[in-house]
């Protein structure tokens, strides 16, 4: 069985086809910037793969896409994505794929949900995963018991949002003091700036910061010490065993894996925080893709999937079968 996979990301598309065992056919990715409609640009890169393999070999499509999104009405509104606001992309992806099933989850829930099913540390034991990606933004995602919790309205492990600072800056979301205002990547280049580092963009800030630069360091130092609150908070609520961070940001290695680590060690005080373990992602640029696969392998194997909202229930809360 074959599955097509799509990455709605803010900056960019990605899509693969994507076997049951998780081997990927093929693969294509598509630039946001400087482009065309992006309507344009999901079915281009759609299109990419359907060359490939060829559309009737594709038995569904799993989307794993930033959000805001409503799962159960099958739309999104990217907040990097303007001109999206309500979009239906489940509807799109029918439309090019027609009679075949297609599911709808977080790209920070199908990180989580791929590298439970392929990442993980073989003899490691994971029954609740977060998933992190920070990047343009700070997602978050859910498995629990081996499968994807979304929540009713299907945005539940979005850690971003979790307020961090009350009296902090106001976050894209319209709130105060996310998470997302200090660790994602804009935000912690813009407090830089404001500290006189002049670099240009959140890998520069990386470049210096394992250099030595001080403000560099210490923009690092900060998001690691949110994110350490953040999945510590999200720890004591789920009982986790891992927490897998990816994203551009996260690729800068140790300096946000050492402090983010560092904090977290210090600020777990219960015993059952201080097994929590946290690495980066296995499967790299990978990991979204194939837990966007997996949405649809384990619906109809009766695994994961259980938790997926059907589309066309708003409202509804979905219950394991």
């Amino acid at each position: 069985m074959t599955v097509l996979a799509v990455d709605v990301g803010g900056t960019k598309f990605a899509a693969a086809a994507v076997e049951t065992d998780g081997t990927v056919l093929a693969r294509a990715e598509v630039p946001l910037h400087g482009r065309g409609p992006v309507e344009e640009t999901l079915a281009e890169v759609v299109g990419r793969i359907i060359d490939q393999v060829g559309g009737d070999h594709l038995a569904g499509v799993g989307i794993g896409s930033a959000g805001p999104l409503d799962p159960c009405a099958g739309t999104v509104s990217p907040v990097n994505i303007p001109s999206w606001r309500d979009f239906p992309l489940v509807e799109a992806l029918e439309q090019i794929l027609p009679g075949r099933p297609v599911r709808l989850a977080g790209d920070a829930q199908c990180m989580a949900l791929g590298e439970w099913w392929l990442g993980l540390p073989e003899g490691q034991p994971s029954g609740a995963v977060l998933g992190v990606v920070v990047s343009t933004g700070v997602g978050g995602g859910l498995v629990l018991d081996g499968m994807p919790y979304l929540g009713p309205t299907g945005n539940a492990g979005h850690i971003g949002h979790i307020v961090a600072d009350v009296g902090g800056d106001r976050c894209p979301c319209g709130a105060v003091g996310c998470v997302e205002t200090v660790a994602s990547g804009p935000s912690m280049v813009r407090w830089a700036h404001t500290n006189g580092w002049t670099g240009d963009d959140a890998r520069a800030l990386a470049a210096d910061a394992h250099s030595g630069d001080p403000v560099a360091r210490q923009a690092f130092q900060r998001a690691a010490g949110t994110l350490a609150a953040a999945v510590l908070t999200t720890s004591a609520l789920f009982d986790l065993d891992h927490v897998v961070v990816g994203g551009g940001v996260a690729a800068a290695g140790t300096v946000l894996f050492d402090p983010l680590r560092e904090a977290i060690a210090a600020n777990a005080g219960l015993g059952f925080l201080r097994r929590l373990r946290v690495t980066p992602t296995s499967l790299g640029r990978d990991a979204g893709l194939l837990g966007a696969a997996a949405l649809v392998l384990h619906q109809n194997s009766g695994e994961a999937g259980t938790l997926v909202p059907e589309r066309g229930a708003p409202g509804s809360v979905p219950t394991q079968g």
